[in-house]
């Protein structure tokens, strides 16, 4: 994926580093877009995004390390919760019963 961000810096760095043609045409934004939007197609298509839900019995519930939290889930009703330091979900509810975090990792498809 690295070699994707490289490329797009190729393609950028030339559009907004040239401080002495400050104007834009309409045409060349919409090839930006059109090149930028070939790149994200490109990249997603050798994405995979795996995800995994991590349960306990208490009011914290932390992913593995190479996944972050995409949502929180809490016992006893309780809708207040945070996540902290992007891999833990914590549920603000004193005397928790159990926490779930949906913890979600993106890899390049072999």
């Amino acid at each position: 994926m690295g070699r994707w961000v490289s490329l797009l810096l190729l393609v950028l760095v030339p559009v907004f580093g040239n401080e002495s043609n400050n104007q834009c045409t309409l045409a060349d934004l919409m090839s930006l877009s059109n090149t930028v939007k070939s790149m994200a197609a490109s990249i997603l298509e050798n994405a995979k995004i795996t995800c995994i839900d991590v349960h306990t019995k208490s009011a914290y519930a932390s992913c593995p390390s190479d996944y972050s939290v995409t949502s929180c889930s809490c016992g006893m009703g309780c809708g207040s919760w945070d996540i902290q330091s992007e891999v833990t979900c914590h549920c603000q509810c004193g005397g928790m019963d159990w926490t779930t975090a949906r913890c979600c990792k993106i890899t390049t498809k072999c």
